[in-house]
């Protein structure tokens, strides 16, 4: 007996993170309070803390000879459907929000071990999702819950090659794991669950012209996944047991530019890439090989343009502004309620504070404008009777980011 189970996609931060709260698709480009003021322009270029890590691990060749960051951001998404659901004898409401407030910390280390050499960790989360409908809504069939997480440790080493130049590479080991549910008409509510480990890389070239200026350029390698999990439904007569479901998680590569203007004023600019074309389908198997559910996907590669400026008022204080415009990977016709995802433009500022010359406070806080996201998607039930169920709709959604970071040199 076959049951729909629909997407099973990866990742969400440390500790929960919420739908739409992040770069387009799922990834999640929340791995500082320190960038988001910028609205992470330029951070391949900055280098500014050991967060470059993350987003360019040459760029701890800039940093003191140890140095902790501890970060945190809250992130508050709204998504809320308005449209219909045929055949009409389906009935429910629209789900409310399915949006909810979340924490996601990222922590980083950088220590210097010659004139020439620096090592360093990070642990972040560089995907994340979640979305939660009522579990009565009219959509349910498609879709009431997606909480997906990933937890990535990043070791990394950074070497000065010349007065101008810095390379780095970092390691990438991550673990995933997912959890699913949605109505499957006489089962109930079938929920999938899966965890699985998988591991990459990252590389990064951090180009000096001038002292004003500086030029990076990073990579981010795909991790691939095989998760292994369990389909349970709510009613007893319908069988649990095994499944397993293979996904992939997208390459990116972006190029920064730090400038210093004047003294005073900062340039920062970054062109981001996502390769999300290899995400083209979620199948869920079930042991034996029998597919328990298939979601076409056929995402396309995106990209995120940013601009952003630094103003230091004085040697305590910089304040910090931004923008950005985020593509989203996702089609009209294959969007889902999973992940209704749409393009966002970013507003953001922010301001760091030197408590000493030990310790530095930053802060920062971005609302995202999203476009109103159209679906149009027919799945079917597998369970008799075998019902192609539509929904059809908009959605309208924004998400508001508020950050704090604390930098310790030592």
């Amino acid at each position: 007996m076959k049951v729909r189970i629909n997407r099973l996609v990866l990742g969400l931060a440390l500790t929960g993170c919420a739908t739409l709260a992040h770069a387009a698709g799922f990834a999640l480009i929340e791995q500082n309070a320190s960038g988001l003021g910028n609205a992470y322009a330029g951070q391949a270029a900055s280098a500014q803390d050991a967060s470059t890590i993350f987003f360019n691990p040459a760029g701890m060749t800039l940093l003191p000879d140890n140095q902790l960051v501890l970060a945190g951001s809250l992130i508050k998404p709204q998504a809320e459907f308005t449209g219909t659901v045929s055949p009409a004898i389906v009935g429910g409401g629209d789900g409310g929000d399915a949006g909810d407030l979340a924490f996601v910390p990222n922590a980083y280390f950088a220590y210097r071990v010659s004139p020439d050499i620096h090592v360093g960790v990070g642990l972040n989360a560089p995907f994340g999702l979640k979305t939660e409908y009522d579990s009565t809504w009219k959509g349910r069939t498609q879709a009431i819950k997606s909480e997906l997480k990933t937890i990535n440790l990043n070791p990394a080493i950074a070497w000065q090659a010349s007065e101008s130049l810095s390379l780095g590479a970092g390691l990438s080991i991550q673990y995933t794991e997912a959890t699913l549910s949605n109505s499957a008409n006489g089962a109930g509510i079938a929920t999938v669950s899966g965890d699985d480990y998988g591991w990459g890389f990252n590389l990064g070239l951090l180009w000096q012209p001038s002292d004003a200026t500086r030029v990076g350029l990073a990579y981010r390698s795909e991790v691939d996944y095989a998760l292994k999990g369990d389909v349970e439904f709510s009613v007893a007569s319908v069988a649990n047991g095994p499944i397993t479901a293979d996904t992939t998680l997208p390459d990116s590569a972006s190029l920064s530019l730090f400038h210093a203007l004047t003294p005073k004023w900062d340039l920062l600019a970054d062109v981001t890439w996502t390769g999300w074309r290899d995400f083209k389908e979620l199948r869920i198997v079930r042991n034996g090989g029998v597919t328990l559910g298939l979601t076409p996907e056929n995402w396309s590669d995106s990209y995120r343009y940013s601009l952003g400026m630094n103003y230091h008022l004085d040697d305590k204080l910089t304040l910090r502004g931004g923008v950005a415009y985020d593509e989203t990977p996702v089609s009209d016709m294959y969007r889902t309620a999973r992940i209704p995802d749409e393009d966002r433009t970013w507003l953001a500022f922010g301001a760091q504070y030197r408590l000493s010359d030990k310790s530095v406070l930053d802060f920062g806080y971005a609302h995202l404008f999203m476009k109103d996201a159209r679906i149009n998607k027919t799945e079917f039930t597998n369970l008799p009777p075998v019902t192609p169920v539509t929904l059809s709709g908009t959605y309208e959604s924004a998400v508001d980011i508020l950050s704090a970071q604390l930098t310790l040199n030592f």
